[in-house]
C-alpha cells in the first residue's frame, strides 16, 4: 500500500517553531515533486509550499514566505517543513502530497498535479 505519513505536529505558542516531516512507504517518490497543504477549520485546503523533485527549486504561499522552509531528504525519501515564527492563523491540519507524474514540477499553488496524499497532522498555535 502506497502511503505518505506526516509527523511532527503539535500545540505551540505564537512565535514558536515546529518541524513537520513526511515519509513515504510502499513505493519510492524520489523522482516526484512534493508539497505541503493545510486546511483550517471551516476553510478549504490551501497550498503552503512545494519542492521540485531535484530539490533545487521551491515555491511558497505568500502567507508563509520567509517563515517556512521546505526541504527534501532524498536518502530517506522524505520531505520536511520547518515552520518558524508561527502565528495563530497557521493553525490547521497539514498534509503532504506527491505529484502523480515523475520528473515534473511547476511553480503553482494548485493541487491538480498531486495524486498521493498523507492523512494529515494537526498544528495548533495559541496566542
Amino acid at each position: 500500500q502506497v502511503k505518505l505519513v506526516e509527523s511532527g505536529g503539535g500545540l505551540v505558542q505564537a512565535g514558536d517553531s515546529l518541524r513537520l516531516s513526511c515519509a513515504a512507504s510502499g513505493r519510492t517518490f524520489s523522482g516526484h515533486s512534493k508539497g505541503w497543504f493545510r486546511q483550517a477549520p471551516g476553510k478549504g485546503r490551501e497550498f503552503v509550499a512545494s519542492i521540485k523533485w531535484s530539490g533545487d527549486k521551491t515555491y511558497y504561499a505568500d502567507s508563509v514566505k520567509g517563515r517556512f522552509t521546505i526541504s527534501r531528504d532524498n536518502a530517506n525519501d522524505a520531505i520536511n517543513l520547518q515552520m518558524n515564527s508561527l502565528r495563530p492563523e497557521d493553525t490547521a491540519v497539514y498534509y503532504c502530497a506527491a505529484y502523480g507524474s515523475s520528473y515534473y514540477w511547476t511553480q503553482s499553488e494548485t493541487d491538480y498535479h498531486y495524486d498521493y496524499w498523507g492523512q494529515g497532522t494537526q498544528v495548533t498555535v495559541s496566542s
